[in-house]
């Protein structure tokens, strides 16, 4: 009996147990259920998230496409507020045979604007400061500061220009180069040569200068076909700016060019420049050698025709370049002259007809290295001066416009170790003067240009 009751005991036990076994087992399935739903819920909730997640990036994405835009415009970008600044430096040595002093184109009507060999020995010459940018989606506009040796500064060019007008229009206002002729309108570090030809030099001063209006259209065609009208103040030489309102002078030119091939081009061109005068003074000496002042008030209409040829094989200018170029112009003045201003004041009608022209080559024969001639010549004709022809004044007393012949030729040789750089030497045999004795001019120029330039005219 007493062996039983162990067995007895854990049998009771057992059966105490076993509903708590059981009952165990049914909360851990449960439990086991409830993670499962857990698991199954936080699964759907993850993927509904990151799906809300991709449909934000991909909006956020389409929506800040346009920033950029702003961001580089030339409105919201700050830099954009800061124009395009270029100097040229450019200084001479110059060697002559004669005195430069008393250089003078021979017939023709001091200007002021006639710049000849220079100074002796080494020179400052004149630099050029030009700042540019676009205003608008309307407007750019330019500045070009001449900063000359004797410490002065002159304004060039300072002028608006449109940039949206339709069908191929282009206004211009302020001052700037007029746009006849080939060389007027290229700035002077640009020159093949360190000085302008005798005939813009005797007829506009060295270089014209226009304040007031241009109006350029350009043609839809396959050749290139330009016309332009100017209009202004007409204050640079041949003219003077009027005593009353209004403007003064028209000028109106055209340019065509095109290709020839793969190798070449060309252009040609026309203009009809009108001014008036009005006491237009000029320094002279009478036929005692005294100085006097003289003035003329009238008309002045000019003619000027240009031809260019361009050569390169296959179009690459960088390693060979040919260059020919030509201008005739041709001037008639009608008016009153007075002799000595100042003193006599003796006037009576005043007319003359003169020309010249210039023709040059230069040759890029290798990269960096061009040599260059040029041939310049002038007629001043006879002037009519009715104080002379009717015997009040002998023509000694206008010693200036006594008939002239001058000429003048020149060659030079440049090294341009980059397109910033420009080493020039230069010779020429003037005879401006035309008294039968040349000057024999050297001159060595250097150029060096830093910032931002703009390309150059064809």
């Amino acid at each position: 009996m007493h062996g039983f009751k162990p067995i007895a005991a854990l049998m009771a036990v057992g059966f105490a147990v076993a509903p708590a076994i059981v009952h165990a087992d049914d909360d851990v399935a449960a439990l086991r259920a409830e993670l499962q739903a857990l698991k199954a819920d936080y699964g759907a909730r993850v993927e509904a998230l990151e799906s809300r997640i991709g449909q934000l990036e991909a909006t956020a994405t389409v929506a800040a496409a346009p920033e950029p835009a702003p961001a580089a415009s030339a409105a919201s970008n700050a830099s954009a507020f800061n124009p395009a600044i270029s100097l040229v430096l450019a200084g001479s040595y110059a060697d002559t045979s004669r005195d430069p002093a008393d250089w003078a184109i021979a017939g023709f009507m001091p200007n002021g604007g006639e710049i000849g060999p220079g100074e002796r020995s080494i020179s400052l010459g004149e630099s050029e400061l030009t700042l540019s940018a676009s205003v608008d989606p309307y407007f750019s506009a330019s500045l070009s500061a001449a900063i000359t040796g004797e410490d002065e500064i002159e304004v060039e060019e300072a002028f608006f220009r449109t940039s949206s007008l339709p069908a191929g229009f282009t206004l211009k206002g302020g001052r700037f180069f007029s746009g006849f002729g080939y060389l007027n309108e290229v700035h002077a570090h640009a020159w093949d040569f360190a000085d302008q030809p005798l005939a813009y030099q005797a007829f506009f001063a060295n270089q014209r200068s226009q304040d007031g209006l241009q109006l350029k259209w350009v043609a839809p065609t396959d050749l290139f076909l330009e016309f332009g009208a100017e209009t202004g103040n007409g204050d640079a030489f041949p003219g003077t700016r009027r005593s009353r309102n209004g403007l003064n002078g028209t000028t109106l030119f055209a340019h065509l060019g095109g290709d020839l091939g793969d190798n070449a081009s060309w252009r040609l061109g026309g203009a009809w420049i009108e001014l008036d005068a009005e006491d237009r003074e000029y320094a002279d000496t009478d036929a005692l050698g005294e100085p006097v002042l003289n003035a003329f008030t009238g008309r002045s209409r000019t003619w000027v025709a240009d031809a260019v040829f361009k050569w390169a094989p296959d179009g690459n200018a960088a390693r060979r370049l040919l260059k020919i170029q030509g201008e005739y112009l041709k001037r008639q003045e009608t008016g009153d002259l007075v002799f000595d201003t100042e003193n006599a004041a003796l006037a009576d009608s005043y007319r003359s007809d003169q020309s010249g022209w210039y023709v040059q080559g230069v040759y890029q024969f290798r990269p960096r290295w061009r040599a260059g001639l040029r041939y310049d010549s002038l007629d001043s004709g006879t002037p009519q001066i009715a104080l002379v022809s009717s015997g009040v004044l002998p023509a000694e007393a206008f010693p200036a416009l006594l008939s002239g012949d001058p000429r003048r030729t020149t060659v030079m040789f440049d090294w341009n170790p980059s397109e910033f750089t420009r080493w020039r030497l230069q010779y020429a045999w003037d005879e401006a003067r035309d008294e039968g004795e040349t000057d024999r001019q050297l001159q060595l120029q250097y150029l060096f240009g830093i910032g931002a330039h703009g390309a150059h005219k064809y």
